[in-house]
């Protein structure tokens, strides 16, 4: 469980192909990231990843051939930056929102804006994930919690604050850009009961 938020941007050291799924290392340097160890789980652009070695400065994951075709993560190249948070630990604050680390679908940046101290991103998501945004209501990219502006069709907008850009990928975005995205997870389970009162009542 996670928060959406970052705490730093590392950068991809190797990827190894293992029979059609893949071994990701991750440098951390300057990443806060304390105490992390096998076994733990880690967020990468909003994929919960398990960490199956690490030292002081990198950490290796093993992502599956399943995350791989619904995720960016097969789509990175060595050097590129990603995004970065520990679990959630029983005490820690929470400071975001509920992030699972499961990824529902990936969509592109259409168009960016500055606005004052801030930047307007406009994202084009799958149609399948429209029902769960909302004005106001929260959206995870790239692992990055944020708040929604405006929900049009498959377009939303979110806004970048200055810190946000400071500490995360999303300042390197450009207008193409392919990004994870984590709708909410109340939504979700909203959104599946209602469907299953839906079903009922047509028996």
């Amino acid at each position: 469980m996670f928060t959406g938020i970052v705490v730093g941007v590392g950068r991809v050291l190797r990827k190894t192909d293992t029979a059609g799924d893949q071994r990701i290392q991750i440098d951390t340097q300057g990443v806060a990231l304390p105490g992390i160890g096998r076994g733990d789980s880690v967020a990468v652009n909003g994929i919960c990843l398990t960490v199956s070695d690490c030292d002081a400065s990198a950490f290796e994951a093993d992502v599956s051939k399943e995350t791989l075709s619904v995720t960016t993560l097969g789509k990175l190249e060595v050097g590129a930056p990603v995004n970065l948070e520990p679990s959630l630990r029983l005490g820690d604050s929470l400071d975001g929102h509920i992030v699972s680390g499961h990824v529902d679908g990936m969509g592109h940046v259409v168009a960016l804006k500055e606005m004052a101290r801030s930047q307007v991103i406009t994202i084009e998501a799958p149609q399948s994930l429209t029902p769960y945004f909302a004005y106001k209501g929260s959206v995870t990219i790239d692992g990055v919690n944020l708040t929604i502006n405006s929900a049009v069709k498959k377009n939303l907008e979110v806004n970048i604050i200055p810190h946000t850009r400071e500490v995360t990928i999303i300042d390197s975005y450009e207008v193409g850009a392919v990004v994870n995205i984590e709708v909410d997870i109340i939504a979700r389970y909203v959104e599946r009961l209602f469907t299953a009162s839906r079903a009922a009542q047509k028996k």
